[in-house]
Formats: structure tokens, sequence, C-alpha cells
């Protein structure tokens, strides 16, 4: 396991709540996987543009992430892991959406 990755107790902890794809068509990447690529943004405070490959592609990545955040999943996901994060969103035209986070 890689620093700011989730343990698999964590993934336990949450892997319930997170959406299904119940839709024909090609199947979604996994959640564990695009949710480790968000904790590393947030943790880091890196571009998305310079997401590690391991996450896969950066646009799903921070569409998923874009998505969460507007439904209401990452709020769930940080609640049930205790975790707490201040999320800002930044200039766009820089370099690619971002994301920060400050641990509290």
């Amino acid at each position: 396991m890689r620093k700011y990755e989730l343990t698999d107790s964590q993934w336990e902890k949450i892997k319930d709540i997170l959406p299904t794809n119940n839709r024909p068509g090609r199947p979604w990447r996994s959640h564990r996987q695009s949710l480790n690529g968000i904790l590393w943004i947030l943790n880091s405070g890196a571009p998305w543009r310079d997401l590690p490959e391991r996450y896969g592609s950066w646009k799903t990545v921070y569409d998923r992430f874009r998505r969460w955040q507007r439904d209401g999943t990452l709020v769930s996901i940080f609640r049930l892991l205790n975790m707490s994060f201040q999320l800002v969103e930044r200039d766009a035209a820089a370099d690619a959406p971002r994301a920060s986070a400050m641990a509290q």
C-alpha cells in the first residue's frame, strides 16, 4: 500500500455506499483506484494533470471527484473514515482544475 491510499479495512467501511453501474456499455474503472487518486490529489495539492498513471486517467478521476462532491458521496466517505478536508477550487485556466486540502 502506498502513502495516501485506502487500507483494506477502510475500503470495507465505505465500499457499499459507492454507486453501482447498472447501465450497459463500458464498465466503470475501480472506485477504489479512483478514490485513491482523489486522496492523492487532496493530500499532495498537485494539479489534476499530474495524477500518477496508476490511478487511471486524470480526467476520469476528476470527473468522479466532481460527481461525488456534488452528490454528497465524498462527504459520506470522509465521515465514515473520520477524515476532514477543506476543498478549494482553483482557477481552471492556470493548468487544470485543482483541489487542495488540509487534513484537520
